[in-house]
């Protein structure tokens, strides 16, 4: 792409050669080309490929950047004739453009210049990139200050750091005043600012974004979101990997969680009860990244669901009544295929006068009975002690006289005591495991209670799942990010060493229609599940022309 001719102290020459298109300069760790020396800082500049040439800005640095003996915020496209200074270095950018295509005169947003800035041309991503290099050195600027202050803000409350923050940031923006380019709106300026220094920055427009279910921090300069199952990437990004840090640290220092290099993953929840995982550098290679899987602000029930297509009204039948007469419910499916949500859903169908304890990793489910206990797991804490896990908090579980339990989500040992408590008396529990279909959730139990390390034999696992599971339901999320209930399926028992399913409701795909939506139909599958007999012999009113008629959906 391009080659950084870079002259050192004493003389030295030599030539770093950049192929991706973008090299940050600075003398930290997540510098492309490190720099030694104390007028650089971690992330001093950055040049890059555009489609006018190759472009640098300077990223907050106090020393600054200078091009032909001006300090800039950012200059392009650079000329091999062009000086630049970083420090005690002088840097000469020769692109590696083909020679039939043509350079385009250079532009450049400088500091303390004499030239008024209308003269200079402005384009929509100019103005972009001139924004972000200002919220970078005025976030900066911000942080420096409060630790020379030594503002303890965690004794402060959330009004009181706001207030401090605001006041701090118009002492900053009015001493940069004459700095800052005419061009450049201050009040998005001060916001974008003070979002990221007290808020969660660019993700807060999207958390409060009703229409968007997931937001995906990849790496600083790079966020995703999903809006109706689709993913996009958007145009907002942080202004440096510190400040993603900053709002990791925002959102799980209230909760007494830690993340650091000894620790560098971690999991937890917003205040309205959204999901957040978040993993940082070493092992997230591109810089610190968050995933946050938000909590619908609308409790849904299964109106809502039929609403959006995702099953039909005789599934809904058939579940409640599975709900209400005690049967022990596993929800499978993949990924983002709406596990949590129908688990959600069914657990509010449980009658109000029992008695439920939820336990979790991460608190999600919104349940409205009033007697309800909601257990959620623990990390390690510094020393590494103190973990209390979900195999814990299920075995627990079962000495606070519960009717039902329902687990968030089985993934590991915990599957071996919930199955235990499903068949010792706590019928009608519920929770989600990650499989592709009905047969794989069964291979997947199998593969979790051995995990528990007890070494029991493979019959016996089975007839423990067999006894104590009474119905599967197969969620999936489609291309075209609409998610169904694929399958409803009765375990009905034990043959030959093998656990023996039955369908009783399906989802059959037919194609897709003109805008690319999974198209289909909700079959009963004509099986009456086999706790019908026990439950008519009770005198229960069922419906039973359910199993045998056939609705379409589109």
């Amino acid at each position: 792409m391009f080659d950084i001719i870079l002259q050192g102290p004493g003389a030295t020459r030599k030539t770093h050669r950049v192929d991706s298109g973008r090299c940050v300069i600075g003398n930290g760790w997540r510098s492309d080309l490190t720099l030694k020396g104390k007028q650089i800082a971690k992330q001093h500049a950055v040049i890059e490929k555009s489609e006018d040439g190759v472009v640098i800005s300077d990223m907050g640095s106090f020393a600054g950047t200078w091009v032909n003996r001006e300090r800039i915020v950012q200059y392009g496209p650079l000329q091999p004739e062009d000086e630049i200074i970083v420090g005690d270095y002088k840097i000469t950018v020769v692109d590696r453009r083909p020679a039939s295509e043509p350079a385009k005169a250079p532009t450049a947003a400088v500091q303390n210049s004499t030239q008024p800035e209308a003269d200079v041309p402005v384009d929509a991503t100019r103005v972009d990139r001139v924004l972000l290099e200002w919220r970078r050195r005025v976030h900066e600027k911000i942080i420096d200050v409060m630790d020379l202050r030594r503002k303890d803000l965690h004794s402060m409350t959330d009004a009181q750091v706001r207030r401090e923050t605001e006041q701090l940031l118009d002492e900053l923006m009015r001493g940069l005043e004459p700095e800052i380019p005419p061009s450049l709106d201050r009040e998005r300026l001060r916001k974008d600012v003070l979002d990221e220094a007290i808020g969660l920055g660019p993700l807060q427009p999207f958390l409060e974004d009703d229409s968007v279910s997931e937001v995906m921090v990849n790496c600083a300069d790079q966020i995703f979101v999903e809006r109706g199952g689709k993913l996009t990437l958007t145009d907002c990004c942080f202004t440096s990997d510190q400040a993603v840090l900053s709002v990791i640290e925002r959102i799980i220092t209230p909760l007494g969680r830690r993340i650091d290099e000894s620790s560098p993953m971690v999991d937890a929840r917003l205040k309205d009860g959204s999901r957040v995982n978040a993993v940082i550098p070493p092992l997230a290679l591109k810089g610190p990244c968050i995933t946050i899987r938000k909590f619908a602000k609308k409790r849904l029930h299964f109106a809502d669901l039929v609403g959006y297509d995702s099953l039909s009204d005789e599934m809904v039948a058939f579940l409640r009544v599975c709900v209400e007469k005690k049967k022990n419910i596993v929800v499978s499916g993949g990924t983002g295929s709406g596990k949590t949500t129908l688990l959600n859903v069914l657990s509010n169908l449980i009658p109000k006068d029992e008695r439920i304890v939820t336990v979790e990793d991460a608190a999600e489910l919104q349940l409205n009975q009033p007697n309800l206990v909601s257990l959620e797991a623990r990390p390690a804490n510094l020393e590494g002690r103190g973990q209390v896990a979900i195999r814990d908090l299920v075995r627990n579980a079962l000495r606070m006289r519960p009717d039902r339990i329902v687990v968030g989500e089985c993934r590991g040992s915990e599957a071996i005591d919930m199955l235990q408590a499903m068949n010792t008396g706590h019928d009608g529990s519920l929770t989600t495991a990650h499989a592709n279909s009905p047969r794989d959730a069964i291979s997947r139990l199998e593969v979790m209670v051995m995990m528990a390390g007890m070494d029991l034999p493979i019959q016996a696992i089975r007839e423990q799942i067999a006894a104590a599971v009474d119905i599967i339901v197969q969620q999936k999320r489609f291309p075209c990010g609409a998610r169904k209930v694929t399958h409803i399926t009765e375990v009905v028992g034990m043959e030959s060493g093998t656990i023996q399913l039955q369908n009783i409701f399906l989802y059959r795909q037919e194609g897709v229609d003109g805008q690319n939506r999974v198209r289909g139909s909700f079959q009963a599958c004509g099986f009456i599940p086999t706790f019908y007999e026990d439950l008519k012999s009770m005198g229960v009113e069922l419906d039973l022309s359910i199993f045998g008629g056939e609705k379409e959906f589109h």
